[in-house]
This record gives structure tokens, sequence and C-alpha cells, in this order.
């Protein structure tokens, strides 16, 4: 793949032969194979490499899954997943791959590899769930557990940037879908709803932010199924690209970018102080909480006016009580 060079179709029989596959998941070690996976992925040709691994029959022996997953891995997944890398690739090119740094791009192309089965899970041996994606990055490929969590982190907040996504290109006023945030922003103002659930997102994937907007198009809109569009390559990648770029700049002039640098303007201390408790707990985080969304509701508000404000709100809870 990265000399482009086409496989000779003897030496294709080779490679997808029983014997070298055995040979394949019993002699080579999975670090080995692990280096090799992410030299493709991080190379000129992902596409060209995992279509190599698919069409050897490979892909299920290089990304070993768990003996029992749920839901079941549909047959032909691997097709998917060849199809969402080629899309994701496609698209960062389209967009520009400097927008991206060298680890932004490797882990997308992980994430889009990976994204059929981003909600499948299987049971470790104390009985927890754990994502599919995980046990491939560690067990099989042995990878660093920092790029299991952050593709694992990708695809955690793909539904809120998807939920997102309407309001933030949209040049009209429309409401933002807040049914699956928190609890904590149920005071926040509708006119700031936007900028607080957006900044709140931003500050869980930090500098991953445009990797995840990137495979939020993919998936975008979300009442359409576009697994069968990627097979028969009838993706509008140009509509993407308009997409992303759109939801781009409207996070930038919310002047977002970076925020999870944003320091509170309260600590929690002042919070023990004007709630007169003699330690933390649930309740000093859940006001951390409270006040971080207040602060990306109102980014000239001081620290003085964001204590007035939950003193005010406290009060009044406590007479509702």
């Amino acid at each position: 793949a990265r000399f482009d060079f086409i496989l000779d179709e003897e030496l294709k029989k080779a490679a997808a032969s029983d014997e070298v596959k055995a040979a394949l998941a019993a002699k080579i070690s999975r670090e080995r194979v692990g280096t090799e996976i992410d030299l493709m992925v991080s190379g000129n040709q992902p596409v060209k490499a995992m279509t190599h691994i698919c069409g050897l029959t490979l892909f299920w022996i290089v990304f070993k899954l768990p003996l029992q997953v749920e839901p079941e891995v549909l047959e032909g997944c691997e097709m998917f997943c060849t199809a969402y890398l080629d899309a994701a690739w496609d698209l960062t090119q389209l967009i520009g791959s400097s927008t991206f740094n060298d680890d932004q791009r490797r882990l997308s192309q992980y994430a889009a590899l990976f994204l059929p089965f981003r909600n499948t899970t299987y049971k470790d041996n104390k009985g927890k769930k754990i994502p599919v994606v995980n046990y491939t990055f560690r067990d099989s490929l042995k990878r660093k557990a920092s790029d299991a969590e952050t593709v694992m982190n990708i695809h955690r907040v793909l539904e809120k940037f998807l939920s997102l996504i309407p309001s933030l290109v949209s040049a009209e006023d429309v409401k933002v879908n807040d049914g699956q945030w928190s609890k904590e922003l149920v005071d926040v103002p509708d006119a700031s709803k936007l900028r607080v659930l957006t900044g709140f997102l931003l500050r869980e994937i930090k500098k991953f932010w445009r990797v995840a907007l990137l495979i939020s198009t993919l998936l975008y809109p979300t009442h359409v199924d576009h697994t069968e569009d990627m097979l028969n390559q009838h993706f509008q990648l140009d509509s993407k690209r308009d997409l992303f770029v759109a939801a781009e700049k409207a996070i930038t002039k919310l002047g977002l970018d970076e925020v999870w640098d944003l320091k509170p303007l309260v600590n929690g201390k002042d919070i023990m102080n004007v709630l007169q408790l003699k330690s933390g707990g649930p309740l000093v985080r859940e006001w951390q909480q409270k006040l971080l969304a207040w602060q990306l509701a109102h980014p000239s508000g001081t620290a003085e006016e964001c204590i007035d404000w939950m003193k005010e709100t406290h009060l009044k809870r406590i007479k509702l009580q």
C-alpha cells in the first residue's frame, strides 16, 4: 500500500491461506501486529492497506474480538469499517489535512475504522461491560491505553455532537436538544444554551473536538442509514465538508476553542462558604458544574457576579424546599 504496488494473484492466495492465518494468529506477537497496523493507519494509504487486509480475509485475525460481544457483530462488518475509514480519509483531504496534527489524523482514522462497533461491548472478568474498542487497542493491537481512551471518548461524544450540529450550522435560531445533558444545566437561559452545551462538550473531548466533529459529520443526519451509501460510494463528501466547516466556524465564533483551559471564577472554598459547608462532597461538585455553566453563559462575567448569582439561586432553592 505504501508504495502503491499491485499484489500478485499468487501472493494473494498464499496470504489468504488458512496456514498463513493460523501462523499469523499463533506465531506473530500482538505488539508486532499493532506496530504494523499503526504504520498503515499513519501512512499515506491507510484505506488501501485496510482494503488489502479485508480482501485477504485477515481483518478478524488482526482485529481480534473477545469471544462474546453484545450486540453480535454483523457479518460483513469489516466492509463497513473500511468504508467509514475511506470516507473519513477522503473528507480529511477535502477539509485540508493541516486542520489536524499527526496524532489527531492518526486517531481519527482509528475512530472511523472502529465506528461500526462503537456501541459493542464485552464483559471483563468482573462482569463489567467494556467497549470492544478498548479490547481491540489493548489486547489485539497492544497499543497505548491513551489511544484506546481517546477513540472511546470520541465515540462517546458523537451523540452529543450530533444533537448540537443543527443549532451550530443553522442561520436561524434552532432550539437546542438538551435531553441527554446533565441536570446542572437546568438554570441556563435558552439564549445561552448552545454556548454552554458546546462548551461542556469541548471540555469533555478537549483538543480532539475537531476529530469528533469530523466523525459526527459521517453520521449526520441521524435519521438516514449511511452505511449503504458509503459501500456504494454515493457519499456526499462536499456536503459533509460544508457541514464540518460551518460547525467549526460557529464553535470558533462562540469563542470556545481551547475552552478546556478556562479557569473557574469561583473555587470550591468559596462554594463551601456560600453553602455554609464544613467539607466538600457531591453538593460542591454539583455547584461547580452549575457555576461553570453560568460562566460559559456569561463570558464577560466577574467572580463577584458569579457568587451573587449563586447566593440568589441558593436562597430560592431553600425557600422552595
